[in-house]
């Protein structure tokens, strides 16, 4: 059977940045492996981001993996729940919650300096043991993400409003607490207790001795209820798997019955081991149709306003990646009965101002009945000046499975 691969360079999307001499992160990359695929293949562009929905992975990454999120999307903190095993009820709210540092009263950072997980888990066990949180269970995740589900089953959430703190910053956070319903003050008592008991923390202590951002504030946001969501395997005919190392893809994963491949080496930084990747990636293609190999190191150094470690995250991921899957899928096409491989971010990441935007992405696709038409390499400008626009991010996956084939 034809094998397939997706490869997501998130937040790799870009503006003209005056530090790259007018350039985006894809214009000045050197990403010979990844200009092949629009080169000899098709660029184009797709809306991920639906109208009137917020722009970012959960709804990005949802829609570019087939589904609607208009019909599936209840919430990102439910997908992060699924990914650490949380089992939730239908009517259980979950929440996101993130270890932040705020200055001054704005959000300096929304990952507390990229915390460690083992720093994290101490300073959220601490917080449960010490504030009394009524009906509330908060669970660890990776870093500076973490879990808190509402297991009262009596409190409705749904007019509440939440923001994501990476869409802040260098923003008051008093603007930005969360507001709407009859519980909203729940979480700004949250927020405020966080601020007063991380301020003498020895975690936080050590960390500005160390010249480290200390995690100031816990910060909910992303609420939602657990999604319905037909397999993948049920809708396409192919069995799926998924290497991250973000909790919120292997939780979309998990819910369209896609298994998640554990590669040792994974962060969400520029440190990953890019190589082990490939290497998993290629390697599960004996057992698997599909594999999608997700990357969150460009999006969070755009996060950081760092656009050299953009560029150099694009590079890495062409040499180490795309290159050597696209050879191996290359090789054994005579096998298979044929390959096709898809390239692209779920949504921008912009360097200029640190956030998610919804303009529609560049992609490239190439493979068996492929015919290239606009032979250029693949940037957000050529993919714009192509003939190929999909408006609704999740028919991406129909025209890339089955376009021009019997």
């Amino acid at each position: 059977m034809m094998k397939y691969v997706i490869i997501i360079p998130d937040g790799a999307a870009d503006f003209p940045l005056e530090e790259l001499d007018g350039q985006t992160p894809f214009e000045a990359a050197h990403k010979p492996h990844t200009d092949r695929l629009s080169i000899e293949g098709r660029q184009g562009t797709v809306a991920t981001t639906p109208p009137s929905m917020p722009c970012g992975s959960d709804v990005c990454s949802m829609s570019l993996l087939g589904y609607d999120p208009r019909q599936y999307h209840k919430g990102r903190a439910p997908l992060e729940a699924a990914a650490l095993g949380i089992e939730l009820s239908p009517t259980d709210w979950v929440f996101r919650v993130n270890l932040v540092t705020v200055i001054a009263g704005k959000m300096q950072d929304h990952s507390a300096g990229h915390i460690h997980s083992n720093e994290g888990r101490q300073l959220l066990a601490d917080f449960a043991r010490q504030i009394e949180l009524p009906d509330m269970a908060l669970y660890p995740g990776v870093s500076y993400r973490n879990i808190m589900v509402d297991v009262s089953n009596r409190r409705d959430w749904s007019e509440l409003q939440t923001i994501p703190p990476h869409d802040i910053p260098g923003e008051p956070i008093r603007k930005h607490l969360p507001v709407g319903g009859v519980h909203a003050k729940l979480l700004q008592q949250l927020i405020a207790e966080s601020e007063i008991f991380f301020a003498g923390h020895e975690i936080n202590q050590t960390r500005t001795e160390l010249g480290e951002l200390p995690a100031t504030h816990l910060w909910p946001w992303g609420q939602g209820q657990k999604p319905d969501m037909p397999s993948f395997e049920s809708r396409f005919g192919l069995k799926g798997a998924m290497i991250t190392a973000v909790d919120l893809l292997a939780g979309i994963a998990r819910f369209i019955d896609w298994d998640r491949l554990e590669v040792p080496g994974q962060t969400s930084y520029h440190d990953t081991d890019y190589a082990a990747a490939s290497r998993y990636a290629i390697d599960a293609l004996d057992h698997y149709d599909l594999v999608c190999v997700h990357i969150e190191a460009p999006d969070e150094a755009s996060h950081a306003a760092d656009a050299k470690t953009k560029v150099a995250a694009i590079e890495a991921m062409d040499q180490h990646i795309v290159g050597p899957i696209h050879e191996a899928l290359e090789e054994r096409s005579d096998k298979d009965g044929g390959y096709r491989i898809l390239y692209l971010p779920d949504h921008y990441t912009c360097v200029s101002d640190r956030k998610h935007h919804p303009t529609p992405v560049p992609f490239a696709m190439c493979g068996t009945r492929v015919r290239s038409l606009l032979e250029r390499p693949l940037n957000e400008r050529n993919a714009q000046e192509s003939d190929l626009h999909i408006p609704f991010g999740h028919e991406l996956m129909e025209y890339f499975l089955h376009s021009s084939l019997p």
